[in-house]
């Protein structure tokens, strides 16, 4: 999510939405362990404990012994862990409101979350009830998961996801030439759920993260065979890093989870607008009503998260200053700072609140880099 300042004059407006300095931004790449909300409850009992009450309630299973006891194997499951890193999010956050007064709607401009913590960005923006939210993650997860293993059980495949990493002015050109050998339209994109190739023979562009990364989602096997096609024929070379999923996530073999979506967001109260503008992975700019937030949240099922476009529109067109992550793990971080090179300007930052030993100075740091963009 972003986070600006409380200085009005550096804002811009466009179609009657106003970007100051600052985002929230759900944690890119977050990540499962056994034991992961322990610092929280140990730190904050009562907020902690409250919360992951109500979690369990909503879920109707005890989802905090899994994220506390484990087995590994069992929280590592699609459909326990999707919901455990999303819940862990919001848990931050409530600490953060609760504990520290930190006043989201005051505080925070825009909000965006990557693939998964869309939703976390979502419920911090006011478009959606928490509980509604863990409840649809629950069961869309349940469905990517059968997807998986029926889209194994088929082919005999392995599926899964596959970073690339190339020189950042060569991303063009691998993106160009991967639609090129896939068959795809220019941009990788679709404007609606229809696919005309069967999913399961498909290789997609998950994730464009940064300037020189990016997500292949699919068969492992057709992935290695686009790879020797992209270096004998192609031209390019990227370092290839197998991801740790088993799932092709934003793939067409998700396709029954976006169709469950469909059907779950027409029966779900969606507040729009909300508290603040939040920025679509599908997009990569600001949902616009509650009928395009449905299609597009939908849609993100099957469809590349256009994460790179999303950060440069909000730091080159926005001027966001200050970007603040929340949930487990500091990779989105570490890349949205290389993105946005602001982490030393003044009244700038990026800030990854993921560990409760930092929290008190992260709450200062951000107090103090408010103060300085209101002096400028």
């Amino acid at each position: 999510m972003c986070h600006a300042g409380h200085c009005s004059s550096s804002n811009a407006k466009e179609d009657g939405i106003v970007f100051p300095e600052r985002l929230l931004y759900a944690q890119l790449f977050s990540f499962q362990r056994v034991g992961m909300v322990s610092s929280w409850i140990n730190s904050f009992p009562d907020i902690a404990g409250s919360f992951l009450d109500e979690m369990d309630s909503v879920l109707g299973f005890r989802l905090s012994r899994v994220i506390s006891e484990g087995p590994n194997s069992e929280l590592n499951k699609t459909e326990n862990s999707q919901p455990a890193i999303m819940a862990t999010s919001i848990l931050i956050l409530r600490i953060l409101e609760q504990k520290f007064g930190f006043d989201t709607k005051s505080r925070v401009d825009v909000t965006l979350g990557h693939s998964l913590g869309e939703f976390s960005a979502l419920v911090t923006g006011g478009y959606i009830d928490f509980g509604d939210a863990l409840k649809l993650v629950r069961r869309r997860a349940e469905i990517m998961a059968q997807c998986t293993r029926r889209a194994s059980a088929e082919s005999g495949e392995d599926y899964g996801m596959v970073a690339l990493v190339c020189e950042p002015d060569h991303l063009d050109g691998l993106l160009a030439t991967i639609h090129e050998f896939l068959g795809l339209a220019s941009n990788g994109m679709k404007d609606d759920l229809s696919y005309g190739m069967p999913p399961i023979e498909k290789v997609m562009v998950a994730n464009v993260n940064s300037k020189n990364q990016i997500v292949l989602s699919g068969s492992i096997e057709r992935i290695r065979t686009l790879l020797i096609q992209l270096r004998q024929f192609g031209g390019h070379d990227p370092r290839a890093v197998r991801l740790n999923s088993e799932s092709p996530f934003h793939s067409p073999i998700m396709m029954p989870a976006a169709e469950y979506m469909i059907r779950a967001l027409d029966n779900i109260k969606l507040n729009f607008p909300a508290h603040m503008p939040c920025v679509s992975n599908v997009s990569g700019l600001p949902f616009r009503s509650a009928e395009e937030l449905r299609r597009l949240l939908s849609q993100q099922c099957v469809d590349t998260v256009r994460w790179w476009d999303s950060i440069r529109y909000l730091d080159q067109e926005r001027g966001v200053k200050r970007w603040v992550g929340i949930g487990p793990g500091k990779v989105g971080r570490n890349l949205v700072g290389k993105e946005v090179g602001k982490v030393m300007t003044k009244g700038g930052g990026v800030w990854a609140i993921c560990d409760t030993r930092e929290l008190e100075d992260i709450v200062r740091s951000l107090e103090q880099t408010e103060f300085e963009a209101s002096c400028d």
